[in-house]
Parts: C-alpha cells; structure tokens; sequence
C-alpha cells in the first residue's frame, strides 16, 4: 500500500517561501515520477510541478522561476520550494505518484499567503 504524507504548510505573507515535504512509503520511490497538485477553493486541481526518476522537473507557468521540485531518494522524499508566494498561491497542496496504474494522493497540506 502506498502512503503519500504532506507537511510545511503554513501562513505566510506575500513574497515569503514555505518548502513542502512529501514523505512516500512506496516500493522503489527513486524510479516513480512525483507531482505536487494544488487546490484552491472552488477551483480544480491543478499539477504545480513534477520530477522524473532521472530528477527532470517541469512547472507549471504559473509558478516557474518562484518553485523548484526536488527529491531525496534515500528518504523517499520530495519537495517543493515556494519563495515569492502569491496570495494567488493560496490553497491545498497535494502529493500524487501514480503507482501500478493508480493514482495516490496524500491527505494535503494547506498553503495561505495573505498579510
């Protein structure tokens, strides 16, 4: 069974940094690539960043230059850097991995930039 498990979230005012933590129980994490979506109230979910096996990343436009995706495969770990934080920003932040053809998700961490 796969367990996805989110922290870091947080207040922070516009132009602060927050980095997210996934931690992943999951077979093999080094060769499975790893997203981070967002949710904002009554919006969908939308993929923010993702990072391959082989560590290629790819953002969304709304958070290139101000987001970095990074992953610690000795600790089945993946981050999310956020610096100049929009109140744009504001929402639920999720883990995904997609394992065996399912889709896993964590239980998410809120984000809320305001001042």
């Amino acid at each position: 069974q796969v367990q996805l498990v989110e922290s870091g979230g947080d207040l922070v005012q516009p132009g602060g940094s927050l980095r997210l933590s996934c931690a992943a129980s999951i077979r093999l994490f080094s060769i499975y690539t790893m997203d981070w979506y967002r949710q904002a109230p009554g919006k969908q979910r939308e993929l923010v960043a993702a990072i391959t096996s082989d560590h290629t990343t790819n953002y969304a436009d709304s958070v290139k230059g101000r987001f970095a995706i990074s992953r610690n495969n000795a600790k089945n770990t993946v981050y999310l850097q956020m610096s100049s934080l929009k109140a744009e920003d504001t929402a639920v932040y999720y883990c995904h991995v997609r394992f065996a053809s399912t889709d896993y998700w964590g239980q998410g961490t809120q984000v809320t930039v305001s001042s």
